[in-house]
């Protein structure tokens, strides 16, 4: 073992078994709450005899009202460990998930669903996100770019899967039972073979040698004595590192979702697509993304999360913009299609990246605690904005040009971030760097 500073795979049997535990829970975190929705919500819908859009919009307001569940697990993470938090609540949205399948009214959908998504996002992001920064402190970016191909793997295969599941069974209330009972299964396996840290399993982050942690790690509370790497609540809340972390972060996600949620019912209903040509456009996206979760990782790493963000906004708002202007399925379209599979391969990995940047890893359960419940919060107005320009125009082309400007908008705000600002693993880096 060396000091792993530039290896893109060297990362150890262990860390590669939560990575892949990582990338499980945030393929079935986008496939019941975001993408799942492109059939979830019709099929529901179509039982409960009211209009899709109104699931949509309750969709984003269960998010919103998550929130309160996000603020609530943050603390039971911090108290259990994120192994215990994330197998429990991964084991809890595949209950609720066949709950929401099965249905009989509006409320029983809208409760459901907002454990489904206060469950399954909380074990992806809050204590999934505690283990990325507790065993890839410095090399999170590439490792959030492994972790977040369960995003577009669920973006490539969910609906076509939820689909083929529904017409096996008739109907939706058996299709969402193989995939909630395939839930359960993951969490009863993480809490049984995942850890808290490295350190349970003979290993320092990163996968460095014992002489390099030394050297360029900060060491000086692996004993645990400095509760919370010294955050409370009130100081994080006050400091406007945190809150440009949550929005700018939050904001590529509304990005992401907002289109991930609705694309199959945009192709079809504005394009004049068939429902299996959709789906088509859907999976190859979601493959783009694969390779675009990677290619994102790595330029992060390479250099750095803040910079690498900067460039993906701009992307992302020509992206959509391409995809606003298409009036059919010809060469804007198609240009967008790229760019779109591209942008959902990276914005989800600075949810994570970009916190673990600024506060470093001493203390992220406390600072992930607080930052998730913010992130989640703006992300789910991804939800209302469709929700609202479906019922209100009838189609969804609107919405592509406001998520564009939201991506514009946020170059803006991620060039006030000062990475590094609290990461005393790279303050220790620099420090030795010159000596």
């Amino acid at each position: 073992m060396s000091d792993n500073k530039n290896s893109l795979v060297n990362f150890g049997v262990a860390g590669w078994g939560t990575i892949i535990y990582c990338l499980l829970m945030f393929f079935f975190y986008v496939g019941m709450v975001n993408d799942g929705t492109n059939v979830l919500a019709p099929t529901v819908a179509a039982n409960l005899g009211c209009e899709p859009g109104t699931l949509i919009q309750i969709n984003g307001y269960m998010g919103m009202v998550a929130v309160l569940g996000f603020i609530f697990i943050g603390q039971i993470n911090r108290k259990f460990g994120a192994r215990a938090t994330s197998a429990f609540f991964t084991v809890l949205a595949g209950v609720a998930y066949i709950v929401c399948g099965n249905s009989v009214n509006i409320p029983m959908y809208a409760i459901s669903m907002c454990v489904v998504a206060t469950s399954m996002m909380s074990a992806g992001y809050i204590a999934g996100g505690t283990l990325v920064a507790a065993w890839w402190p410095k090399k999170k970016g590439i490792i959030m770019g492994y972790t977040t191909m369960g995003h577009n793997f669920a973006s490539a295969f969910y609906v076509a899967i939820l689909t083929g599941l529904v017409a096996a069974f008739g109907n939706i209330k058996g299709g969402c039972i193989p995939i909630g009972i395939a839930a359960i299964i993951l969490g009863i396996i993480g809490a049984v073979f995942m850890r808290n840290t490295p350190g349970e399993r003979g290993l320092n982050p990163d996968n460095v040698s014992d002489e390099y942690y030394k050297n360029n790690y900060d060491t000086a509370d692996d004993d645990g004595h400095e509760k919370d790497g010294g955050w409370t609540t009130g100081k994080l809340l006050r400091s406007k590192d945190l809150w440009l972390a949550a929005v700018t972060t939050g904001f590529f996600q509304i990005c992401s979702v907002g289109v991930m949620t609705q694309l199959v019912t945009r192709n079809i209903r504005d394009f004049g697509m068939e429902q299996g040509k959709a789906l088509t456009i859907m999976t190859v996206i979601a493959l783009i993304g694969v390779v675009g979760s990677f290619i994102i990782g790595v330029i992060d790493d390479r250099i750095g999360t803040k910079k690498t963000m900067m460039m993906f906004g701009l992307w992302y708002a020509v992206a959509l913009a391409f995809n606003f202007m298409s009036t059919s399925v010809g060469v804007t379209f198609y240009i967008s299609i790229f760019m779109i599979g591209m942008g959902i391969g990276g914005s989800a990995n600075f949810t994570t990246s970009l916190p673990t940047s600024i506060f470093g890893r001493q203390g992220f359960d406390k600072v992930n605690s607080v930052i998730f419940p913010i992130q989640g919060f703006v992300t789910a107005w991804c939800f209302v904005i469709n929700g609202i320009v479906t019922n209100v125009i009838g189609n969804l082309k609107i919405a592509y040009i406001i998520f564009s400007c939201v991506a514009l908008v946020n170059i803006f705000l991620v060039k006030l971030v000062d990475e590094h600002k609290y990461n005393k693993d790279f303050m220790a880096e620099a420090e030795h760097g010159k000596h």
